[in-house]
């Protein structure tokens, strides 16, 4: 009798270890998806504190504090403040948006400020799909009062389909897991992109197609040729431009390079953010020019 064993006895267990390692991955992944959204709770919360700072340092106010956020259900937040302060309703939204695009979850909200009565002084919606977002009424300078902003998030309902679906799906996955695994961890979601058509340079905001720039929620018409110079830095913030290339995209398509001009152009820009301390084009002696953006 031979003790060689049976080549066909190979397979079942090499079929058990195949079944086994895609359901200890999903398992792990399904139930580190708990301390995951914990992270994501936390990081919201700052963010909805740092909405708060932004606005109250826009209105002026430089020395009262933003109050602990508040959860007032599982997708809803309160920002309050400790006085009451004057907004800009577009730049409550821009602040909002640029700061809320670092939640990945948090594609779809509705913010209501509050007056004292409970009575919404003014409101925005944003979607994941632009054409629903609703914003109105962004030039009208709201007064001093002691508002609440309220900031309730699209519930996040997905999540526990998901890790219903994970748990509840193990077999099939489990046969499907050898063949996949490797691709789908290889894989990494793409950061999603707000299709604004507005680059953020820290906290200021670039529009290139309107030609206008928004400092400190103040919007700043720019010519052609200030768009053009503000479009080369934007691609390349906190990075020394030569002086050169500057004067050969700008001037040479129009045949002609003037010396001086640029200078001008790049004054007029500063004086555009000087309002804005975070932002600002500084020389780079013998090199050219660097639009440095504080983190």
């Amino acid at each position: 009798m031979s003790d060689r064993p049976n080549p066909g006895s190979r397979k079942p267990r090499y079929l058990l270890g195949w079944i086994t390692l895609p359901i200890i991955a999903i398992i792990g992944i399904a139930f580190s998806l708990t301390g995951q959204d914990s992270l994501e709770i936390a990081r919201r919360e700052v963010l909805l504190r740092r909405i708060g700072d932004e606005i109250l340092t826009q209105s002026g106010d430089r020395t009262s504090r933003v109050l602990p956020v508040t959860k007032v259900a599982a997708d809803e937040y309160k920002i309050s403040f400790e006085k009451g302060l004057a907004f800009r309703p577009d730049s409550l939204v821009n602040t909002t948006r640029r700061l809320l695009a670092k939640d990945p979850q948090a594609t779809d909200y509705v913010v209501n400020v509050l007056n004292p009565n409970a009575s919404v002084a003014y409101g925005f919606a944003v979607s994941a799909d632009k054409k629903d977002d609703i914003i109105a009424c962004i030039g009208r300078v709201q007064p001093k009062a002691p508002y609440v902003i309220n900031v309730k998030f699209k519930p996040a309902g997905m999540n526990v389909a998901k890790h219903g679906y994970l748990l509840g799906s193990l077999p099939l996955l489990a046969f499907a897991g050898f063949v996949f695994f490797r691709s789908y961890s290889a894989r990494k979601e793409a950061p999603r992109q707000q299709e604004t058509g507005m680059v953020a340079l820290g906290p200021v905001w670039f529009d290139a197609e309107n030609r206008q720039l928004t400092v400190q929620g103040i919007t700043i018409d720019l010519t052609a040729t200030e768009t053009r110079i503000m479009g080369i830095f934007a691609q390349a913030p906190n990075e020394t431009i030569a002086r050169s290339r500057l004067q050969k995209e700008i001037w040479e398509d129009e045949g002609v390079i003037v010396g001086r001009s640029l200078d001008m152009f790049i004054s007029k820009l500063r004086k555009k953010l000087e309002h804005e301390p975070d932002v600002n084009i500084v020389v780079v002696r013998s090199k050219g020019y660097k639009l440095e953006v504080s983190a």
